[in-house]
């Protein structure tokens, strides 16, 4: 018997059941490859949640939706022909109650059709459609914040209506997007009965279709070539939420990258754990060559031995990842778009998978390959060996794994580039720690020898032949810098919205304020707020459908940064340049230039269309198309809360088409209910919106991004110690050799320690500074150029939590010397 049957006979010999000695590979690839698994399980089973749902989330086959009109004639009778239609009115409106409480509301009007697909359920289990005239179905949320019951009364415009009952389930409301307020749903008399629906009321329209057969994204483009110019957007079924498939496929793909460099982090602490494995089985090793084993059948042996503990680690990892999905699913509940279904997910399972077994077998080579050439005579001497230079076979195992898992990243990412760059970073940062770690060796090496016996020794311990002194700096260095960097997006993102958004924010939002009575709605708010300031501007709807020479229907894929091409954007018209705007290119229109048809373009949306000034630019706007020629670029401030446009035209524009006003109001919040009981007697189609509970909302989306970039980085910290946990048990050793020495020379327990704790401390000092920097630059990278939010870390923060870290990792450190500390000198002594 010889080759690879003798080596898995001679690996299963010596393989404990309880995997002695490989426990820390074992828990480095349950870690990395469970957080894979459960991370891509996740992302794809919403995705097929999203998918299999996309009739009853969407409310029909296909939908067309327009702003601030109605469909035409012609428009709905070639609705009719595809199939079943059902209309929905969309529009921000008040609610108030019988004793004055009030409420911004999301005002639904629907048609007896609704829903064509699923069930509109109510809190006591009925099943409805669309309610009486008289009649509104109320979310949960409204009937908090107003104190109604089922049967109380509430007013919406100028119509009162009786609560039928509180919705449970409404079908469609995932594909219907972010609301400023909880949903009222009327019927389509009940909406006309309101007043609400006038020339230039901002409201939006979807026309939901059952198509009676054919293909629906056919249906939509025979639609769309009938009726090129009205502005339509459409969706299909298979599309039912771009939004939130979007933004699962993103920071899926964010929090995989994310749990990857976790995986490669606990790949070190896998290289340290099988390092420490072969530094035990020595003994055998040396007797396996004693006998005339060769260095391949004694690299095979331990190959086939870490092998098979990588399948086990690999296996217990992706049941914990599957596991994992609905456990996530109930603790994250209204976070999550849609509940992810229970079922196994083949290629997110078999890429944590590869992944696992790739970095396994990358990092172990070293080892092994060192293991295999080591001559028998220097493994009988039993003293660790000095730190060699990674033999060339080894390096190109690990440059061939490397490759391959490069390849699959960037295979399997929506943003190849995107995810080259980030694994650029993390390959980086761990070449630059290791780089770190050999000089500080070279540099201990150096320096003059102190005075002091016990400082002597650890900083004799940082270059000593066997010492771990790399691998912990790189253990260290990635536990201290996740530290930091989490710690530096905390509390930017917090500071972003606790002190730079308030403190710039009006008090309040008015939507739908008539153009002819602007100067009784000034009034009305200053005899409720003296001193406040009241911007208005003019506002509608409209959809980019063109610029310079190139039709947004013609793309086929929109540019990440375009955004604004997605769906209808706000517009207005202005004749001074907006505040909180400041012109990069061209020149602002004068008065008499305003006349003609003009339009000034934020800056970075013309830097991602590649647009110039001069260009044309066109947009529909109520079923119409108007095209302006590009007269400037500006750069918006877009933290001030403020009216802030992508697009300002001039005048002579958009002037004559029928718009209401939007408007700030700037005063003190403790005027807010004063104000907004003036206006609703008044104004009852205008729409009051507290920029405090708006603000409630975008807090709560942020804070709910930072908590899951934590949770999956917490993976990599847990990572990060098990390398360090590795790390000590590779050099426990040579540290038991150390110890045992001192002890003989007659150093106590105490001083041993001490010693170790001053090594630890040395390295904590150096890699907190290093750690502090590196996580900084990459906190910098991620709240200003990902998340596009102002750089405010709170110090005091980081610097509490990276001492509390250095600190944990010395007690780490402390706590894996224990062991040598108890080791007999004697027994050791006949050991070696």
């Amino acid at each position: 018997m010889s080759g690879w049957p003798l080596a898995w006979r001679l690996a299963r010999r010596e393989l404990s059941a309880r995997f002695r000695g490989l426990r820390l590979l074992l828990v480095c690839l349950v870690l990395g490859v469970g957080a894979l698994a459960a991370i891509g399980s996740l992302s794809a089973a919403i995705a097929d949640e999203l998918a299999a749902r996309g009739r009853e989330l969407l409310g029909g086959d296909v939908e067309l939706s327009v702003s601030q009109r109605i469909a035409e004639p012609a428009e709905r009778a070639a609705m009719r022909a595809m199939g079943q239609v059902s209309e929905t009115i969309r529009m921000q409106s008040m609610a108030v109650a019988a004793d004055d409480r009030t409420a911004p509301v999301q005002l639904k009007a629907v048609e007896a059709a609704y829903p064509l697909y699923g069930r509109l359920t109510l809190a006591d289990g009925r099943s409805v459609r669309a309610p009486g005239s008289g009649m509104a179905w109320i979310a949960p949320a409204l009937a908090d914040r107003l104190r109604i019951q089922p049967g109380a009364t509430l007013r919406l415009g100028g119509a009162t209506f009786r609560v039928g009952g509180v919705l449970a389930g409404e079908p469609d409301r995932l594909s219907e997007g972010f609301t400023l307020g909880p949903v009222v749903m009327v019927s389509r008399a009940g909406l006309d009965r309101t007043g609400l629906v006038q020339p230039g009321s901002l409201y939006d329209t979807r026309y939901r279709i059952a198509l009676s057969a054919g293909d629906p994204a056919a249906a939509l483009q025979a639609f769309e070539h009938r009726f090129p110019a009205a502005g339509w957007e459409t969706r299909t079924r298979d599309r039912a939420s771009p939004g939130a498939s979007r933004f699962v496929l993103r920071m899926g793909e964010f929090l995989t990258l994310v749990g990857l460099a976790a995986l490669v982090i606990a790949g070190i602490g896998v290289g340290n754990g099988v390092s420490s494995y072969l530094d035990q089985r020595r003994q055998s090793i040396a007797m396996l060559k004693v006998l005339g084993a060769t260095s391949a059948l004694v690299t095979r042996i331990y190959l086939l031995q870490i092998l098979a503990v990588s399948v086990v680690g690999i296996a217990a990892g992706l049941v914990i990842g599957w596991l994992a999905v609905p456990l996530i699913g109930h603790l994250a509940g209204a976070v999550l778009p849609v509940a992810p279904g229970w079922a196994v997910q083949p290629l997110p399972l078999a890429l944590a998978a590869a992944y696992g077994l790739l970095i396994a077998l990358a990092f172990c080579a070293p080892a092994l390959v060192a293991a295999g050439r080591v001559p028998a005579a220097t493994l009988l001497r039993g003293v660790a060996a000095p730190a060699r230079a990674i033999p060339p076979r080894a390096l190109a195992w690990m440059a061939l794994a490397g490759t391959a898992i490069v390849a699959l990243a960037l295979l399997s990412s929506e943003r190849p580039g995107f995810a080259a760059g980030f694994l650029g970073a993390a390959m980086a940062t761990l070449l630059l720690l290791t780089g770190i770690g050999w000089t500080i060796r070279a540099l201990a090496a150096r320096l003059p020898r102190p005075r002091r016996p016990l400082v002597r020794l650890a900083l004799g311990g940082l270059h000593r032949p066997g010492s771990r002194t790399v691998a912990l700096v790189v253990a260290l260095g990635l536990g201290l810098t996740l530290f930091v960097l989490l710690a530096t997006i905390r509390t930017s993102l917090d500071g972003n919205i606790r002190r730079t958004i308030p403190d710039r924010a009006p008090a309040l939002f008015a939507l739908d304020v008539p153009p002819e009575q602007a100067a009784l709605f000034r009034a009305t708010v200053t005899r409720a707020a003296p001193g406040a300031t009241i911007a208005t501007v003019p506002l509608m709807r409209g959809t980019i459908t063109a610029y310079g020479k190139t039709r947004v229907a013609e793309l086929k894929t929109i540019p990440e940064a375009a955004w604004a091409l997605r769906g209808e954007r706000g517009l207005t018209f202005a004749a001074t340049l907006p505040p909180g705007s400041a012109l990069t290119a061209g020149r602002w229109w004068s008065a008499a230039e305003g006349r003609r048809p003009l339009v000034s373009v934020d800056e970075r949306l013309a830097k991602a269309l590649d647009l110039k000034v001069g260009d044309p630019l066109t947009v529909s706007v109520l079923g119409l198309e108007r095209t302006a020629t590009i007269a400037s670029f500006r750069r918006i401030a877009w933290d001030t809360l403020g009216f802030n446009f992508v697009l300002v035209f001039s005048p002579g524009a958009l002037a004559d088409v029928p718009h209401n006003l939007a408007a700030t109001i700037d005063m003190p919040r403790a005027r807010v209910p004063a104000v907004t009981a003036a206006l609703l007697p008044r104004f009852p189609s205008t729409s009051v919106i507290e920029v405090g509970g708006v603000l409630a909302q975008v807090q709560t989306v942020v804070r709910q991004m930072a908590t899951a970039i934590a949770a999956a980085a917490g993976v990599a910290v847990l990572a990060g110690i098990a390398v360090l946990v590795g790390a000590i048990a590779a050099a426990r050793a040579s540290r038991t050799y150390d110890a045992t020495i001192l002890k003989v020379l007659g150093a106590t327990r105490g001083q041993v320690l001490a010693v170790q704790a001053a090594e630890y401390a040395m390295l904590a000092a150096i890699m907190s500074l290093v750690a502090l920097a590196l996580g900084t630059a990459g906190g910098w990278y991620v709240v200003t150029q990902l998340f596009d939010f102002a750089w405010l870390p709170d110090w005091a923060t980081v610097a509490a939590t990276l001492a509390v870290g250095a600190g944990a990792t010395v007690a780490i450190g402390l706590a894996g010397s224990l062991p040598v500390l108890r080791a007999r000198p004697a027994a050791a002594l006949r050991s070696l």
